[in-house]
This record gives structure tokens, C-alpha cells and sequence, in this order.
């Protein structure tokens, strides 16, 4: 792969990359830390990467650099005093919260394929388990955040 066709990749993907890292980090500024390390350590692998298989390895590079400031995160002292946030409530904020309360082990398969895009094999590659265990985690997803909407409104 040549430089510009990298940039154009890069570009093109840098919202779902985003997204990706946010979905697991929670927190903009360290999802903004993971998205650009990957970019630059694809970058000085530039010429290793697969003709066709760049998005997946971009993507696996993001969830390794989670993992990484994750590893990180839990070796400082969290912070008790969290400022609120003020968000309309609408069916799509539930939603979304729903999606984050899922542990990662089901939040990532769904929101790989669900919401950026990436077909199951993509996903299972990208996430390093086989097509059979990434669709039985998307059903336990799906029904998990079934059980979850509902509750939530019948509360």
C-alpha cells in the first residue's frame, strides 16, 4: 500500500476508528490517544499490510492501544467527583446507554457490526474469535439489550 492510498484509508476511517475506541475507552481524550498511535504504528508498518484487509487491521490495532491505556488506566487512582451530564432523553440516548452498559466481550461484536459497518467475517477477524463465537455474542447482545429496553420502558 502507498502512502496516499494509506492517507485516504485514514481519512475515510478515522470516524468508525473513533468510534471504536471510544465504545471500549469511554473517555474522548484517551479514544483520541488510541486511534492516533494506531494510525502511526500503521503507518511505520505501511508496507506489511494486506492488499484488502487495511480496515481490519486498523481496527485491530485501535482495540490493542484500548487495551493498552486500559492496562494503564487501572494502575492510577479514578476520580470520585464526576461533573454531571445534561442529554435529552430520547429512545436513541437509551439506546446508546444500553449499548455501553454491555460488557465489552458483547458491546464490541455489536457495534463492529451493527454500527460501523464491518461484515461478521471482518468483525471476527478484527476481534480475534471465530465467526461462530462472534454471532452467538451478537444474539446474546441483541437479546441482552431486548431485555434491557424493556425494562426500561416499563419503568
Amino acid at each position: 500500500m502507498n502512502k496516499i492510498a494509506y492517507e485516504e484509508l485514514y481519512m475515510q476511517q478515522l470516524p468508525g476508528l473513533f468510534r471504536l475506541a471510544l465504545s471500549i475507552l469511554r473517555q474522548p481524550a484517551d479514544a483520541e490517544d488510541a486511534v492516533q498511535q494506531a494510525v502511526l504504528q500503521a503507518w511505520q508498518q505501511i508496507d506489511t499490510i494486506r492488499y484488502g484487509k487495511e480496515k481490519a487491521y486498523l481496527a485491530r490495532i485501535v482495540i490493542n492501544e484500548c487495551h493498552n491505556i486500559q492496562r494503564l488506566r487501572k494502575r492510577t487512582v479514578p476520580v470520585t467527583v464526576f461533573p454531571e451530564r445534561i442529554e435529552p432523553e430520547t429512545k436513541i440516548m437509551e439506546l446508546r446507554d444500553a449499548v455501553e452498559r454491555l460488557p465489552e466481550k458483547l458491546r464490541l461484536p455489536f457495534l463492529l457490526v451493527h454500527m460501523e459497518g464491518y461484515s461478521s467475517q471482518e468483525a471476527a477477524s478484527v476481534i480475534g474469535i471465530t465467526l461462530f463465537a462472534l454471532k452467538s455474542r451478537l444474539k446474546r447482545a441483541k437479546k441482552s439489550l431486548r431485555i434491557e429496553l424493556r425494562e426500561e420502558g416499563e419503568s
